[in-house]
């Protein structure tokens, strides 16, 4: 079937979707999937059906949202919360927002991140919103598959969790410091009377907006955040929020950001680390590079590594600590030694990214798409750093590439 305008308006209306962010055919598979459990013989009918019944409503978004994430996803922000949270806990209980959360994951790392770092389980609070009722239900059963842990530092799961048929469950004091709800960020309600947020995270989802969607959110976002709180956002979407006025933190690889300045300064309860250069946009005027915040968990090892993965891993620490310049140098003399290969020249791209150097980085992700066509990342940044520059339709274009990608993982 083709999507009609009904439903491509339906969808940008109801949740701020930009269809072609995602692929016309994963919607027209979502649309079919609800033809067929409502039993409409066409799609005039269905429609029909949408304007009446609002619980069919809700279940094509269900059917729509895209829902991939995973434990400790991109676990600089994660560390830099804990660390945060960790210097500037003075009695009040921190406030912390997972908007969406999908499937619990993200909350649940920042309650495991927080309790590891040491922060009593009374010194702090985690909302976590998601339009999909499906989604919060499964985040509260908190049972999870292999899917839910990826990379080679799983040594939390031994900590928080208890294995089971069915997977992992999630230990109950982690469990009972995240609480979940239903709720849709263009909802003008949402969150409403409820006091701010210290820390607010909501990641690789903006992407998946149309311009003027992602202005309404980001904007919804900002009002919820304390002034001097941080939002965190994915690695793809750092330049929507530097054109939307905010600050960069200048963490290195957290993808965190200040709400923009204020005429009246409100007192600090969150600090603000070193300003290093706008991701994406240079000043105009060229100034010394700042030396980046160092990080204490990210400390980089004296050994040499051995292997190359050993390699790659110790070159991606020294970049969370901010030590770009030695990364840099880590992943040059392993494609001197090795020849050249995507992870390592996605490594150089996101260097290149956070240290304000977007032809570089451009260039980089252009070598990591030729080695590897189907590299979600790579796609879903360059895409942003396309779309900074005014190219929407290439950005367009890359976006649809890495949903087609991630389907091809899924499988």
């Amino acid at each position: 079937m083709t999507v009609s305008r009904y439903f491509i308006d339906f969808l940008n209306t109801e949740i701020g979707l930009d269809v072609d962010s995602i692929g016309v055919m994963h919607v027209e598979r979502a649309i079919d999937e609800r033809l067929r459990a409502t039993r409409s013989p066409h799609a005039a009918a269905y429609q029909a059906l949408l304007q009446t019944d609002a619980g069919e409503r809700q279940a094509l978004i269900e059917a729509v949202v895209v829902g991939e994430t995973w434990f400790f996803r991109d676990r600089e922000a994660f560390h830099t919360a804990a660390r945060l949270a960790r210097q500037q806990f003075a009695g009040s209980p921190l406030r912390l927002l997972s908007l969406p959360c999908s499937t619990g994951e993200e909350p649940y790392s920042l309650a495991m991140a927080l309790l590891d770092a040491g922060m009593p389980p009374d010194s702090f609070h985690i909302d976590a919103i998601d339009i999909s009722a499906e989604a919060i239900a499964a985040a509260g059963r908190g049972i999870y598959g292999s899917n839910a842990f990826r990379g080679r530092q799983l040594d939390f799961r031994a900590r928080h969790f208890t294995a089971v048929t069915g997977g992992q469950r999630l230990n109950d004091p982690v469990r009972a410091r995240v609480r979940f709800r239903q709720g849709n960020l263009f909802d003008p309600a949402l969150l409403a009377g409820e006091a701010p947020y210290d820390l607010v995270f909501c990641r690789n989802v903006l992407i998946y907006f149309d311009r003027d969607a992602q202005q309404r959110a980001i904007s919804t976002l900002c009002a919820r955040l304390a002034p001097h709180g941080l939002l965190f956002v994915g690695p793809a979407e750092s330049g929507l929020l530097v054109r939307a006025q905010l600050r960069p933190a200048g963490i290195p690889l957290a993808f965190a950001f200040h709400p923009p300045a204020t005429d009246e300064p409100a007192p600090r309860r969150m600090p603000r680390p070193a300003p290093l250069r706008s991701l994406r946009l240079p000043p105009a005027t060229p100034a010394p590079r700042a030396t980046p915040p160092r990080i204490a968990f990210a400390t980089p090892p004296a050994a040499t590594p051995a292997t190359v993965a050993d390699s790659l891993d110790h070159a991606r620490r020294l970049a969370d600590g901010g030590h770009f310049d030695q990364a840099s140098a880590v992943c040059e003399r392993l494609i001197d030694r090795e020849g050249p290969s995507a992870d390592l020249l996605f490594l150089l791209a996101l260097i290149a990214d956070a240290s304000g150097r977007p032809d570089e980085a451009h260039a980089c992700y252009r070598k990591t798409l030729y080695l590897d066509p189907a590299h979600e990342q790579a796609l879903l940044h360059l895409a942003s750093l396309l779309d900074s520059r005014g190219d929407a339709t290439g950005a367009r274009r890359l976006a649809e590439r890495a949903h087609r990608a991630r389907g091809t993982h899924d499988v």
